[in-house]
């Protein structure tokens, strides 16, 4: 029985066989204001035609109840019509006309239509996040990308409540019982699952933006509780800075009329490319204090999702093979966006040190796989919709446009967006417009960087004469023997120099790199820098490696770049070495604590310490790790000591000591902050920070319950009783880790909490209360994705596997599971990963004591 499942063979079949010409959709959710109302009525309209009269298909819905169905006026027993999540169609006419009405079930993880009542107010908000196959769980549908159609929404809902969907708000017509209807206009051609209704007491904020084709009406919403922290004129100039930018590059008008932008509660993603109706998760309006990094971030979250109005809504993929597509597309897109229209110009920097790494982490886990993954059915789009799919597709993207050129590259993009407008593509249509604008050939290309795994690294190779210069210079390339291809790359190579005190670029090659080996003749004859950096201005995708010399330059003087881009190079090199077993974790330590106060990238500042941490309690040799927590405590300390008040950099040790924190001194530092006693000069000591520092003192076992439950009593907002939860399940007691390990295996847990679980359960330092859940987590792992949905239990099996304990008997254990095991494929993989953590951690380790 297919049960949610639907493979690509059988949506095919369909597409082959139907047109959708409408579709109309009429909820009722006057019952959500009703602790005790589970469902909301939902009847949908969907007029359709058929290539083959006489032929069968079926619709797709998830319901706890369908009460009728009628097709072509014939009533269809939902007894026997609906199974397995499909309704049955049979004996189709040339022009169909099906009407369902069912009663849909309301959600809290975030798939379908998601209800929240917020704790400071019981105010009642709804939003519906679809991707990848859920808008059948709010209404009938033929739930694949390429059956587009229009659609027209009529909400019923709570007179007092806001309701927003694709098009235009229209004024809502009273009725009985304190209850509006709200008729929505019919929407452009779009697929099912960027389709949206978002519903409740909203707090909306409205501006126009006027550009290039015209007017555009903005509106930003977000729950009442939160409207002092929603900053609307940042997020309106930067609205229309990446509609100015996007217009004026894609050559074509933004295609949906109006676009809004809703900021809500417990998301299970970061944001929504709904067309016209983006959501974003409300923790981006943040109410304390946070580092810059953090609103770059948050900016590039605004623009990907802008970028998915062309790339996605405008043209979709036609099944979800192309889902990479879509989203390495708007991710480029972002970074490009905000370094070129934006305040945050350094965007690349921030690119490199931050989200590039998570593709190559990604890429070097068991479960990589090609860019363009083979999505044979809805349960592969799960399993591969990861950082491949992102940080190594935009990175890929990043390399294909410095391969043919940005004015070829936005040449052929303007043309497949007028050739393609509202249809569904396949990646070979691009490839063709690509080809034509720019006169690359790119099948060979697309085969070697988008049908292959694996990521590559590139070392220098030279020998030198006696008089310092080159006397033959290599660029060398290989790959892990699990995925051998080397591909072809576009690389810089930059030659630096200490001048003055500082690192100063002297000269800058770009070559085309092919094989095991490439001359690089350029630079024979050529003084030996002091530092020698491939892939210098990060056009490639792939490790690098440092020579000797250019190696203790970089440990010598990083913080003397002259720009943020080479060092956020050498940084990742560095992290690599270290994270391969090539660098000791003891010396990128020290790395780290000489030159991370001088950084100037916010997303290094913010990033490089967290890594750090991992490599301290994790890539540490067990011999001398105690020494080295110390070591790192203390240099934390003086680190928060000497920033500039106010700064970023503050803000950031700070909180890295809290998690550092160890020693009875360092607690007595996080109590003293806390009561006042211990003050730092232009730190503030807000909400969110309270919570951090009472979150490392219940880890240390200086706090329990009743200091928990007090704070809480202080902020009882959604996010205190979140971060109440994982500061509980921090606690190195037996009762704090069962019972955050039950409420994570808790269907009625919320998604976002049962992540904050997640994050927090399972500490280093407290393995001798962990020893029973390498045993729990394999159990759940068998069961979890069905019984608490795979949104849910991807967060709990990807950040809730007890890591502490990770040794070469856990190796042993997890490769034994592995071999037999009845979990679903989603399941495995994360156990997989984890098995690949711990080796790689133990061999670092290794190399550590060395």
């Amino acid at each position: 029985m297919p049960g949610t499942n639907l493979t690509r063979d059988e949506a095919a079949t369909r597409a082959a066989l139907l047109d959708v010409t409408a579709y109309a959709v009429d909820l009722d959710l006057t019952g959500a204001i009703r602790p005790d109302q589970a469902t909301f009525t939902s009847v949908t309209t969907l007029e359709f035609s058929c290539h083959q009269p006489g032929s069968s298909t079926f619709a797709d819905l998830v319901a706890p109840t369908v009460r009728e169905i009628t097709l072509n006026g014939r009533s269809l027993d939902p007894a026997t019509a609906y199974v397995d999540s499909r309704i049955a169609l049979d004996d189709l006419e040339a022009s169909n006309t099906l009407v369902v009405t069912a009663d849909c079930a309301y959600s809290n993880t975030g798939e379908g239509l998601h209800r929240f009542v917020d704790p400071v107010d019981d105010r009642v908000y709804l939003y519906s996040q679809f991707e990848v196959p859920d808008a059948r769980r709010v209404f009938t549908t033929f739930e694949q990308p390429d059956l587009k159609s229009v659609f027209t929404f009529t909400v019923t809902a709570p007179s007092h409540w806001v309701v927003v969907s694709n098009a235009a708000t229209p004024e809502p017509v009273e009725k009985d019982g304190g209850a509006s209807v709200w008729s929505f206009p019919t929407t452009k051609k779009m697929s099912t699952y960027i389709t949206a209704i978002v519903a409740g007491e909203y707090h909306g904020e409205f501006d126009t933006y006027e550009g290039k084709f015209g007017t555009i009406p903005l509106g930003h919403y977000c729950r009442q509780s939160i409207k002092e922290h929603m900053d609307t004129a940042a997020l309106v100039e930067l609205t229309k800075q990446s509609f100015a930018f996007f217009e004026e590059q894609f050559d074509y008008p933004y295609p949906f009329g109006k676009y809004d932008q809703l900021y809500v509660p417990e998301y299970n993603a970061g944001a929504m490319e709904n067309a016209g109706c983006v959501t974003l998760r409300d923790e981006y309006l943040p109410r304390s204090r946070q580092a810059r990094s953090f609103f770059e971030f948050r900016a590039s979250v605004i623009t990907h999702e802008m970028a998915h109005m062309w790339f996605g809504d405008l043209v979709t993929m036609k099944w979800w093979d192309d889902l990479w597509l879509n989203e390495s597309f708007a991710e480029w897109a972002c970074y490009w966006c905000e370094a070129n229209a934006t305040e945050f110009d350094d965007a690349w920097t921030g690119f490199a040190n931050a989200r590039k790494q998570t593709g190559y982490r990604a890429d070097q886990l068991p479960s990589t796989h090609p860019i363009a993954a083979d999505n044979v059915d809805l349960h592969a789009v799960e399993v591969n919709f990861d950082m491949i799919t992102y940080a190594k597709g935009a990175s890929v993207l990043k390399q294909l446009v410095a391969w043919v050129g940005i004015d070829p590259f936005l040449e052929g993009l303007r043309a497949y967006f007028k050739e393609w407008e509202y249809g569904n593509p396949e990646f070979k249509d691009l490839l063709a417009t690509l080809e034509k604008a720019s006169g690359r050939e790119l099948e060979g290309w697309a085969q070697e960087w988008l049908q292959t795994a694996g990521v590559n690294t590139l070392a220098p190779s030279f020998e030198l004469a006696e008089d310092g210069t080159y006397a033959s210079f290599d660029v060398a390339q290989s790959a892990h023997p699990a995925w051998p291809t080397l591909r072809r790359h576009r690389l810089g190579i930059g030659l630096y120099d200490e001048v003055d005190g500082k690192l100063v670029r002297r000269d800058y090659l770009e070559i085309d790199v092919e094989g095991a080996s490439t001359a690089v003749p350029e630079l024979v004859g050529v003084k030996q820098p002091a530092l020698l950096l491939l892939n210098d201005e990060d056009h490639a995708y792939a490790k690098i490696r440092l020579d000797e010399r250019s190696l203790a330059t970089a440990i010598s003087a990083l913080a003397t770049f002259e720009d943020s881009l080479p060092r956020a190079l050498v940084w990742g090199a560095t992290w690599d070495m270290t994270r391969d077993g090539e660098m000791r974790t003891r010396d990128w330590t020290d790395l780290v604590l000489a030159n991370i106060g001088h950084e100037s990238d916010a997303w290094a500042v913010t990033r490089i310490p967290s890594s750090t941490a991992l490599a301290v309690n994790f890539y540490s040799d067990p011999a001398h790790r105690d020494e080295l927590r110390a070591t790192w405590e203390s240099g934390l300390r003086e680190l928060l000591l000497a920033a500039e008040p106010g700064s970023d950099h503050q803000l950031t040790f700070v909180r890295s000591y809290a998690g550092a924190a160890h020693s009875a001194g360092a607690l007595d530092d996080l109590i003293g902050l806390l009561d006042g006693s211990f003050t730092v000069e232009g730190l503030a000591v807000d909400q969110d920070m309270r919570w951090t520092l009472i979150t490392a003192l219940a880890r240390a076992g200086r706090f329990g319950d009743a200091e928990i439950d007090a704070e809480l009593e202080v902020d009882k907002t959604i996010s205190g009783k979140e971060q109440a939860a994982a500061a509980r399940v921090a606690q190195p007691t037996a009762e704090a880790k069962e019972a955050g390990w039950n409420a994570v295996l808790d269907p009625a847990t919320p998604n976002e909490t049962s992540r904050e679980i997640a994050f927090s359960i399972f500490r280093f330092g407290q393995e001798d209360v962990l020893e029973p859940y390498l045993e729990k987590f394999l159990d759940a792992a068998e069961t979890l994705i069905d019984t608490i949905g795979f949104h849910k239990a991807s967060a709990v099996l990807e950040y809730g596997f007890p890591k502490p304990l990770g040794s070469a008997a856990t190796l042993a254990r997890l490769d034994e599971w592995l071999a037999d095991n009845d979990a679903p494929k989603g399941a495995q993989r994360y156990v997989g990963e984890a098995r690949a953590e711990v080796a790689r951690a133990l061999a670092a380790q290794e190399h550590d004591g060395s």
